[in-house]
């Protein structure tokens, strides 16, 4: 049997589910995650509680991998939101905003899918962890598919501007 999650692991997974779920459906209906629509809120605020709730989160006890991501998922959350007053930016603005953003859910789902892989199946998992190679596959396909995601928004922005000069 897997390693069994303690009581604020179960939490712990179970609000990490909403910024993923939210975040799925805002890039489905918006192509990135807007602060501003109430997806977008939801998104934030749910991702800002698995990052401070996986901080009591340690298998091996102190500091640990997970923990310099859930910082890093709030510096650049915090970051995100304060784009937009930075003028300087200038059309440059969007596309920093739409990268980072993309970035927190990226790294959302980095130790989603190590923990997913290596406790799942309950009775063999697929991995047993970061250092499988079932892990590492499964990482290395969502950098490639984060890259892909991370262009083709890039491409959106550029159209959106481009319309926009014109209007």
């Amino acid at each position: 049997m897997a390693n069994p999650l303690s009581l604020l692991g179960e939490i712990h997974t179970a609000v990490s589910i909403i910024p993923a779920v939210a975040g799925l459906y805002s890039f489905a209906k918006y192509r990135a995650i807007w602060p501003e629509t109430t997806v977008g809120k939801i998104y934030l605020a749910s991702l800002a509680l698995s990052a401070i709730s996986a901080f009591g989160l340690s298998s091996a006890g102190g500091f640990n991998a997970g923990h310099a991501l859930a910082i890093i998922v709030l510096l650049v959350s915090a970051i995100c939101l304060l784009l937009p007053k930075l003028s300087f930016l200038g059309r440059l603005m969007p596309y920093l905003r739409n990268l980072g953003l993309s970035f927190t859910y990226f790294l959302l789902w980095v130790p989603g899918i190590n923990e997913t892989l290596s406790r799942l199946p309950p009775s063999h998992p697929i991995g047993n962890g970061p250092d499988s190679p079932p892990v590492k596959a499964a990482l290395l396909a969502w950098v490639a598919l984060f890259a892909a995601g991370s262009l083709a928004q890039a491409f959106i922005v550029s159209r959106r501007q481009a319309k926009r000069a014109v209007a």
